[in-house]
C-alpha cells in the first residue's frame, strides 16, 4: 500500500477546529484567516493536535459501509472490539491486558476529570510535570483539587524528570494522584523503562495513584522505544489508571473513543461509578468500528506516517540550526508536536505571539499555555505535508531575521 502524505487536503468547510477556528483566552471562535481566499498571506494553522493526513483507507471503507446500512441505533461493545484492543497492546507494546480491566469511554480528557473527581476530596493534591498538556490543570482545579508541580529539568533542549523533587512532593500525604504524560506533550520525550519504573516506585511507596496518559503512546519516532506503564509489572499496574486511544494514532480524534485500563478492581469500580453518574454509558457504532478496524488493519499506515513525521522533524532541526540558531529545537522522540525554545529572541509573551501569528503568519500553540515553565517556547504540529512545514519554516526564519537588532 502506498501513502501520499505530500498531498495537501483542503479541510475548509468541515468545521475543523484546527483550520476554521482559533482560541482566544480559552474561548474558541470561528475565523477565516487560514482560508485560501487570503492567498499567500493565509495563516498556516499548526496548533491543534490532529493530523492533516487522511485516515487509513481500511478505516474509511469500514465507516462508509457501516453508514450505508442506514440504521444507527444503540450499540454495544462487541467482543471483537475488545480482542482488537488487547491484540494491539500485546503486538505493538508487549503488554498483555486483561479484557476485564478495560473501560471504554468517549475521551481521555473527560476521563482525567472523572478520575480526579473519583479519587480525591476537596483540598487534596494532584501532581503534574510541567510544562505539560494544559487540560491537566483544569482537570484538577475543576474538581476541587490542588495542583502540585514537579517541573521537568531541561538541559540543552533535552528534558528529564526531577526525581529528587518528585520524592519530596510525593511524600506529602495530601498528594493522592499523579498524572503522567507518556510520551510527554509538549516536550516530545519518550520516557525510558528505567525512568518510568523510578517514577512508579516513588508513587507506590507514597500510595499515590498514577494516571498514565498514553494517548500518544503509538506515535514513537524511529530509534526510540515506548514502554507502556502497565508493562512495567503487576505491582505498577495495580496502582494505575492507564489511558489509551487510537485517536491520535490514526487521526480519529473527533470520533471520541478511548480505552482505560484499570487492573485494580476497587479503582476500576470507583471510576466506573463516576462514569455512570455522569450518564456516559454506551458508545457510538462509528467510533467502535474505526478503532477496531485501525487496530486490526492499519499498522502499516502508522509506520509510514511515523517515518514521514520523523522527516519533518529532521527538517525543522536542520533549518532552524542554519537560519535561526538562536531558537533551540528539542529532540522529538514521540508525538508529532515539536517544541522549541525562543527565549533567546528576547521577546515577552505578547511579542513572541505577534512574531509568529502576525509577522510569520503561522498559528502555533504558545508555550505559556502549558504552564509558566513554557513561557518563551512554541509548539508546532508536524503532522502535515512537507510543503506546509517548509513554508512555515521559511516564514518563521524570515520573521526572526527581520527582528530589530
Amino acid at each position: 500500500m502506498t501513502f501520499d502524505f505530500d498531498r495537501t487536503i483542503d479541510r475548509t468547510g468541515t468545521s475543523s477546529i484546527k483550520w476554521e477556528y482559533r482560541s482566544e483566552h480559552g474561548t474558541v471562535r470561528h475565523w477565516d484567516e487560514t482560508s485560501a481566499r487570503h492567498g499567500d498571506n493565509r495563516i498556516l494553522p499548526m496548533w491543534v493536535a490532529d493530523m492533516d493526513f487522511r485516515c487509513p483507507e481500511p478505516v474509511v471503507e469500514a465507516l462508509v459501509k457501516r453508514a450505508q446500512h442506514g440504521v444507527y441505533g444503540y450499540t454495544g461493545r462487541p467482543e471483537s472490539y475488545t480482542d482488537a484492543v488487547v491484540g494491539w497492546m500485546r503486538q505493538r507494546h508487549g503488554w498483555t491486558v486483561d479484557p476485564a480491566t478495560i473501560l471504554t469511554v468517549p475521551g481521555i480528557v473527560p476521563t482525567l476529570n472523572m478520575a480526579v473527581r473519583s479519587f480525591i476530596n476537596p483540598g487534596d493534591k494532584v501532581l503534574i510535570q510541567p510544562p505539560v498538556y494544559h487540560p491537566f490543570y483544569r482537570s484538577i482545579t475543576n474538581n476541587g483539587g490542588e495542583i502540585v508541580t514537579n517541573p521537568l529539568l531541561v538541559r540543552d533542549g533535552r528534558y528529564d524528570m526531577d526525581f529528587e523533587d518528585l520524592e519530596r512532593k510525593a511524600a506529602d500525604p495530601a498528594v493522592k494522584l499523579a498524572i503522567l504524560c507518556s510520551p510527554h506533550n509538549p516536550v516530545g520525550r519518550v520516557w525510558t523503562a528505567d525512568e518510568l519504573r523510578r517514577f512508579g516506585e516513588i508513587c507506590r511507596r507514597n500510595q499515590v495513584i498514577v494516571i498514565a496518559d498514553e494517548i500518544h503512546g503509538d506515535l514513537i519516532l524511529p530509534g526510540n522505544t515506548f514502554t507502556a506503564y502497565g508493562a512495567l509489572g503487576k505491582a505498577f499496574e495495580q496502582q494505575a489508571i492507564i489511558c489509551t486511544a487510537a485517536s491520535k494514532t490514526f487521526n480519529l480524534a473527533d470520533l471520541h473513543c478511548s480505552n482505560i485500563m484499570i487492573a485494580d478492581e476497587t479503582l476500576r469500580e470507583g471510576l466506573a461509578g463516576t462514569i455512570r453518574a455522569n450518564g456516559l454509558s454506551g458508545m457510538n457504532p462509528f467510533s467502535l468500528l474505526a478503532t477496531e478496524t485501525a487496530y486490526r488493519e492499519a499498522e502499516g499506515s502508522l509506520d509510514a506516517v511515523l517515518a514521514y513525521i520523523a522527516g519533518n522533524a529532521a527538517r525543522v532541526a536542520e533549518v532552524m540550526a542554519e537560519r535561526a540558531p538562536m531558537i533551540t529545537v528539542s529532540p522529538l522522540q514521540g508525538t508529532y508536536l515539536q517544541w522549541f525554545d525562543c527565549r533567546a529572541l528576547g521577546l515577552d509573551a505578547a511579542g513572541l505571539e505577534d512574531l509568529m501569528l502576525n509577522k510569520a503568519r503561522v498559528y502555533l500553540d504558545e508555550g505559556y499555555i502549558f504552564g509558566p515553565e513554557g513561557a518563551g517556547f512554541e509548539r508546532i504540529n508536524l503532522a502535515c505535508s512537507r510543503q506546509t512545514v517548509d513554508l512555515a519554516l521559511e516564514r518563521i526564519t524570515d520573521a526572526v531575521a527581520n527582528l530589530p537588532g
